[in-house]
């Protein structure tokens, strides 16, 4: 189960009771347990398990690269609510490739109480491939989530993670209501942590939209390549000319201590942020695995 510890930044709300269905309750203590291994010379889904609001209907085999299982994580909410807690473990055996998303959106609701967490841990044997890759988190006004996201990379194994972030129903003009959003993500190798990157953003005690932040951006984007034993110099050159040109701002740089790749982008859409993290993903694959990117992915 995710951690019952929050961070100090949440600690506050951790001591608020939830009127409605308390934190642990059935339906608020969602689990998702996916492990993928070879079978049969392809990559199969051996194990799942999903507890309410996580929901599986199976795996495509649509990828372009022959050998990726595709998963699309579907919940049976409306999105994540106070004092929800949710838990996911993915397991790739050595030698197998996947792919994770989710089927929509995740939607961070209004809080009054309490708040919202995912604990998510990855791990990739040796000469293993994972692609996860979530459709976009929105924050709607008053919202109040945390996040921990940790890779366990094997040697010769890559992970690649992506993240859209959207600060509100922009629709409805709501943008950067909400009340406090960190996510952290932290990957190693061998025993040795490769990076750590952390996104923490309070608007009531600092201003998102100042410079150096999102600007006059509204949506943020962050595609992570991690890929240890790779040319990163290379690998960072092609990604950042890969988004170049795309609608949304964007750029790639490399991780420390040679570890991968990081592509960043703010637009005013997520439909532009993710064109951009899509070229990205993209030219990573063809120089990975020698095949693109699936496009429509969900068809």
């Amino acid at each position: 189960m995710a951690s019952n510890a929050p961070h100090p930044s949440f600690a506050d709300y951790a001591t608020e009771a939830v009127p409605q269905a308390s934190v642990g309750s059935p339906g608020k203590d969602g689990i998702l347990r996916l492990r993928f291994a070879p079978t049969d010379g392809r990559t199969a889904l051996v194990e799942d398990y999903a507890r309410a609001p996580f929901h599986l209907s199976g795996t495509l085999a649509h990828d372009p690269h022959d050998d990726v299982a595709t998963v699309f994580v579907q919940s049976a909410t409306g999105g994540i609510a106070q004092g929800d807690r949710h838990d996911v473990t993915i397991d790739v055996d050595p030698g197998a490739f996947a792919h994770v998303s989710t089927q929509s959106s995740t939607k961070v609701q209004s809080m009054q109480h309490n708040y919202g967490a995912a604990e998510l841990r990855l791990s990739v044997g040796q000469g293993g491939y994972l692609e996860y890759l979530p459709e976009p988190t929105i924050l709607h006004a008053d919202a109040r989530f945390h996040q921990d996201l940790s890779v366990e990379l094997a040697p010769e194994s890559i992970a690649v993670l992506g993240d859209i972030i959207v600060p509100g129903r922009l629709a409805r003009g709501e943008r950067f209501e909400f009340e406090r959003y960190r996510t952290r993500v932290r990957v190693r190798n061998r025993d040795r942590l490769l990076f750590e990157d952390t996104t923490h953003l309070a608007p009531e005690e600092g201003d998102p939209t100042a410079p150096g932040l999102f600007g006059d951006a509204s949506v943020y984007g962050t595609l992570f390549v991690v890929a240890p034993e790779r040319e990163t110099d290379a690998l960072s050159t092609s990604l950042h000319d890969a988004v170049s040109g795309c609608t949304a701002r964007a750029a790639a740089t490399e991780l420390p201590i040679e570890a991968g790749v990081v592509v960043r982008a703010l637009g005013d859409r997520a439909e532009t942020v993710d064109a951009a993290l899509h070229a990205a993903w993209d030219r990573a694959r063809s120089t990975l695995l020698g095949a693109s990117a699936p496009v429509g992915r969900k068809c």
